[in-house]
């Protein structure tokens, strides 16, 4: 891949930097963040900017409004608590288009920070191609462009790709975006073997192209999380309830013949603790796959088998990736394989790398989040770059 133009690149000196980050945050009920990791990961970025003499115009999506404006998905929790970790305070606009807005990015002064909301309140973020006009309205308030929102490098949307074109030659990659394209692409394209990938998440359809991939790239690949029972009732397995994806059985069969054609180590959990609800307070039982699960219960986590043929196994890696809860992680009893497997993770020599929100909410209850190599801050993208070796959101930028 060619080099991108990086932020050192760039002369900021009086000018308006437009700087897509990932403030794509969990909050609670009441709207208080609960991980601001992703906050945290963009101020070299911003610190930058500023120290240099421009002016940072950020930009932003949360959640899944359903293009409008919904005050939940507000990004006014986003800006309150960067301006607490900057030490100054953050301009918070009420839209990301529009008169106001273009406005408050005029008048905008070296040092400053404006915080645009949520780009999803607008259709044409995600679809650049139903209103190309978006794009050349956010492209209007600034003078540079800056992309460090790694966990949506892989979305060809307006902020992330479209708008790049309003920017010849001064379209940027932020520092947390080359750090993650570095760690990857030196640690995945290449991995020191064995190499093994854990998957997990409730769902193979998200993940197809990459199971496909890791099976010509790494050593073994261990599942777990709600996608394993797609896998069992492709086999004929009973599932009870649990959640499934009917319309991809058949390529979950296909994936199973794959990889005992070409005698590929593809793991499946061995047991499974099921409970009759979702509840701390829940009915369980451990069941081996091959029993099957009875109805009237799902399956909540990997068992003590899969754990410890796991961690069997994980024991002379060179190279592990994770991404993916191996179960119901958010509900206590219900966490044992994914805390046990990041425990695991945190004591092995190897480099290890935990992508996407849930995994690393996962390392960091378990408290070997400081113990992990690297934390990526995007899960689906770093699985698209091994799946691809580029994303979108790189392609857009100007060549160095």
């Amino acid at each position: 891949m060619k080099q991108k133009l990086s932020l050192k690149d760039l002369d900021l000196f009086g000018k308006k930097v437009l700087m897509r980050v990932d403030f794509n945050v969990p909050l609670d009920k009441n709207g208080n963040i609960t991980d601001d990791m992703r906050i945290r990961a963009s101020l070299p970025s911003i610190n930058y900017v500023l120290d240099h003499g421009g002016a940072a115009i950020l930009m932003s999506h949360l959640g899944r409004p359903k293009e409008k404006r919904t005050p939940e998905f507000s990004l006014a929790p986003c800006a309150k608590r960067l301006s607490e970790l900057l030490g100054k305070e953050v301009i918070m606009a009420s839209d990301c288009i529009g008169p106001e807005v273009e406005q408050l990015a005029k008048i905008l002064k070296p040092g400053q920070v404006l915080m645009l909301e949520n780009l999803r309140f607008h259709r044409g973020e995600e679809h650049p191609e139903d209103d190309p006009s978006f794009a050349k309205k956010l492209a209007g308030l600034g003078d540079l462009y800056v992309n460090d929102a790694f966990g949506t490098a892989h979305r060809a949307h307006a902020s992330t790709a479209e708008i790049a074109k309003y920017f010849p030659h001064q379209a940027a990659a932020g520092f947390l975006l080359e750090k993650e394209i570095q760690f990857l692409g030196d640690t995945l394209l290449q991995p020191k073997r064995p190499f093994y990938a854990i998957i997990g998440g409730a769902k193979i359809s998200t993940k197809l192209g990459v199971l496909k991939t890791l099976m010509k790239k790494a050593d073994a690949l261990l599942i777990g999380g709600g996608m394993a029972y797609t896998f069992f009732k492709a086999q004929g397995f009973e599932i009870g309830d649990s959640i499934h994806e009917d319309d991809l059985l058949k390529q979950a069969q296909e994936i199973l013949e794959e990889s005992r054609r070409s005698h590929f180590n593809l793991l499946l959990p061995e047991d499974t603790v099921a409970a009759d609800k979702l509840a701390k307070d829940a009915q369980v039982q451990v069941v081996d796959a091959t029993t099957g699960i009875p109805t009237g219960f799902q399956g909540v986590d990997i068992g003590p088998k899969t754990i410890k043929r796991y961690t069997h196994l994980l024991q002379d890696a060179a190279t592990v990736l994770w991404n993916g809860p191996l179960g119901v992680f958010e509900i206590e009893p219900f966490a044992k394989g994914t805390i046990a497997i990041a425990e695991v993770l945190a004591g092995l020599s190897a480099t290890t790398i935990v992508g996407g929100g849930d995994s690393i909410a996962a390392v960091e209850s378990a408290g070997v989040a400081g113990r992990i190599t690297h934390l990526s801050t995007g899960g689906g993208a770093a699985l698209e770059y091994i799946e691809y070796g580029t994303l979108p959101g790189i392609e857009a930028l100007s060549d160095k």
